[in-house]
């Protein structure tokens, strides 16, 4: 019998220690109810209680930004919204080089500044890539291996690419080629 006793006491004991480790979760888990809901508040404090600036000084701002914005369009430079037209597939070609051929991979995107020139860029996205091949085409891996070198490539491909747009459409359409992935093997 003074073990069933043992028994008994041992599976209370048992049971005690099981309600208390849900007591502690339960404590950890508001706690951290509590922690991320400060967090959260503090968040939202920062960043919506910011430098409010009076009426005047914004009016200011606006009036340099529309000044600044006629001197823009005096000058003959184009005004618009940045639109990017990326290529469907990256360009993959071998170069010769001096010690061997390399591999090289460009994903290229094409900087335009109206929703027509978008179009007008995607509508001819075929004759745009075989331009690009073509002046990629002509490259070797010596230059491509240093930052000139691409920057290089970067230019003859806009230049390409804005003649043979002029050629079609009648003007540049394309303000730059963007290489947003490039690599060398």
């Amino acid at each position: 019998m003074a073990d069933d006793k043992g028994k008994a006491e041992g599976k209370e004991e048992d049971l005690e220690l099981e309600g208390g480790g849900k007591k502690k979760k339960m404590i950890i888990i508001i706690i951290a109810v509590v922690v991320l809901l400060g967090a959260a508040g503090g968040g939202y404090f920062f960043f919506m209680a910011g430098d409010s600036a009076s009426s005047e000084q914004l009016d200011a701002a606006l009036d340099s930004e529309s000044a600044k914005s006629e001197g823009k369009e005096q000058q003959g430079a184009e005004i618009g919204t940045a639109l990017y037209v990326p290529m469907p597939r990256p360009f993959r070609f071998n170069v010769p080089g001096t010690a061997r051929d390399r591999f090289v991979e460009i994903r290229v995107q094409l900087l335009v500044r109206s929703s027509v020139n978008e179009e007008n860029a995607k509508m001819h996205i075929p004759l745009i890539e075989s331009t690009l091949l073509n002046v990629f085409s002509q490259a070797n891996a010596d230059d491509l291996s240093t930052s000139a070198g691409k920057e290089s490539l970067k230019q003859q491909s806009l230049a390409e690419v804005q003649k043979m747009m002029s050629d079609i459409e009648g003007d540049k359409t394309v303000e730059k080629v963007l290489f947003t992935g490039f690599v060398m093997q």
